[in-house]
């Protein structure tokens, strides 16, 4: 329980730490990117995949046209269209690989990490730094660190990227709620029922 405990205090301080961190700039042309986009995809591997997700599935419930990049029914993105790449590293190889195409087509890039000169980053169009990342994994694939067994820390430090990121993009949604006018109702209206 002690250890628990400690853990918790640990990632609290540190989401408390990471809302002081956050540069306006970074945050609002994030705001305004997914405001003007047409369509918006998302983009993450592993923890940040399921983080990505969340944030889609919200993005949903706003009535925003949104697309997770791997499932077999996401379409092609186009030049109007948004991509937000979610890797705390910025060296994930599934990201990269999406962002590049996406730049290809002329579609913009916001990419979302805690290493804002990495491979990843120098793609974007608009970066959003959160701390959370102690360390790049050796093996930039996701996959290829599953096959071989080389996994991050779970605990705390591995998740403090993946915690303040699913906490970040729902204050982002929270915003973008207030900005598009929306009640819960509306939201709630959007809910899957099946389940």
């Amino acid at each position: 329980m002690q250890e628990t405990r400690r853990a918790l205090h640990e990632i609290l301080a540190h989401l408390q730490g990471t809302s002081k961190k956050l540069r306006k700039r970074q945050v609002d042309s994030f705001i305004k990117a997914l405001l003007s986009a047409k369509r918006v995809f998302v983009v993450g591997a592993g923890r940040s995949g399921l983080v990505v997700r969340a944030f889609a599935m919200r993005l949903m419930h706003l009535g925003i046209d949104i697309h997770v990049i791997g499932e077999t029914i996401t379409p092609a993105p186009r030049a109007d269209d948004l991509l937000v790449a979610l890797s705390g590293s910025g060296e994930t190889s599934f990201a990269v690989s999406a962002a590049k195409i996406a730049k290809r087509v002329g579609t913009k890039i916001v990419v979302i990490t805690s290493y804002p000169r990495s491979t990843l980053a120098k793609l974007a169009d608009h970066i959003v730094t959160l701390p959370g990342r102690t360390k790049i994994a050796s093996i930039k694939s996701y996959l290829d660190r599953q096959i071989v067994g080389e996994y991050e820390s779970l605990a705390p430090l591995g998740t403090l990227f993946e915690i303040t990121a699913l906490v970040f993009l729902d204050s982002v949604v929270a915003s973008l709620m207030t900005k598009l006018g929306r009640k819960e109702e509306e939201l709630r209206a959007r809910h899957a029922t099946i389940e």
